[in-house]
């Protein structure tokens, strides 16, 4: 997109608001022997008294070597939701514009459009579960500011063909969004290493699924030092506590675990799969290219409640769009896959 002209799409609000400037914004060099009484905290040392770096140096200098980017195309957050609502906050006006969503798919972007007085456009995937592109770019207006792309996609677990979201990125007139929450389960490379081809791009992505820290809440979202510059504007100043830096630091050292686990998860991926096309009631296993399986049975409604007595707690999405008799299995440890499957045979009977 040559003639893209960021300035258009943020809200003039926005553009003229003073951020908050914090205690640790203002002064930002800590060392041994400072005397901090600028931030009226409490003084007696336990380890969390101080306020956290309200920027997160060290967490982004990790993840700035880890995938290549510069620190300053990095935004951290409080879970991907935190971020995704500050998305929202900057490019759309309340009452007036609207996104595109493609259904099924993570019902989060509704939400927040619903929070933010933002209409939803939904464009249903096709029957491959792929992005239907014309129909995505007949149905966009001059209010239509978002468009969000779940790759690998929420709950199909697929991912988008590449050539769909390059033409999407290319022909869109607003901000494109891909999650990319699973892409550390995917066999495609992700579009963060493409963002500097992109300045409509932004790419979100997550603790809580490869890194298994979902209890930490830490979301990521990398774009253009611009798209970064502003949402740091509207963002809280201590949105990212200091136990979370915390964690996240000590599992960015451990990079030969996450392979590992990613590993065995991607391994038992297909150890399940192949399983589950073995029960009778079982009509689709979808391919997958996430930590979990779409399945189609005979009765959803059904196999959930049985399910639930065996003391299993899988995911019933029949009521989403092309999903109907459709179960979600979140690919767990061996034995845990194990009882999965010998409960669905005993149901088999």
């Amino acid at each position: 997109m040559s003639n893209f002209d960021l300035s258009k799409l943020i809200r003039d609000n926005i553009k003229n608001v003073k951020p908050y400037s914090s205690a640790r914004d203002e002064y930002k060099e800590v060392s041994d022997g400072m005397v901090f009484i600028d931030a009226n905290e409490n003084p007696f040392q336990n380890g969390v008294n101080r306020y956290p770096d309200p920027q997160q140096r060290d967490v982004k200098s990790q993840l700035s070597a880890l995938k290549g980017i510069a620190t300053d195309q990095i935004l951290l957050g409080n879970g991907s939701d935190e971020i995704l609502d500050l998305i929202f906050r900057v490019f759309c006006e309340p009452n007036k514009d609207s996104i595109i969503t493609l259904p099924p798919t993570y019902g989060m972007y509704e939400v927040l459009a619903n929070i933010n007085a933002i209409n939803t456009i939904k464009i249903e995937l096709d029957s491959n579960f792929q992005p239907n592109v014309d129909a995505i770019l007949d149905a966009t207006t001059d209010h239509t500011k978002l468009l969000f792309l779940c790759s690998p996609n929420n709950p199909t677990a697929n991912s988008f063909k590449a050539t769909t979201i390059e033409n999407l990125i290319g022909k869109f007139s607003g901000i494109v969004v891909i999650d990319e929450a699973y892409i550390d389960f995917s066999k495609e490379a992700s579009w963060v290493n493409r963002l500097q081809e992109f300045p409509n791009l932004i790419v979100t992505q997550t603790f809580s699924k490869a890194y298994g820290m979902a209890g930490i809440r830490l979301g990521v979202c990398y774009a253009s030092a611009e798209i970064i510059a502003i949402l740091n504007r509207i963002k809280p100043p201590y949105n990212v506590n200091e136990l979370t830096q915390i964690k996240a630091l000590e599992r960015l050292s451990q990079p030969n675990d996450v392979s590992e686990e990613i590993k065995r998860i991607i391994s038992q991926r297909v150890w399940l799969s192949s399983e589950l096309k073995k029960v009778s009631f079982v009509k689709v296993v979808y391919e997958s290219d996430a930590n979990f399986l779409l399945v189609k049975v005979d009765d959803a409604n059904l196999r959930y409640a049985q399910l639930i007595k065996s003391g299993i707690v899988a995911r019933n999405r029949t009521n989403q769009p092309l999903c109907n008799n459709c179960l979600r299995f979140t690919v767990g440890t061996q034995l845990e896959n194990i009882k999965l499957i010998k409960a669905l045979y005993n149901l088999a009977g």
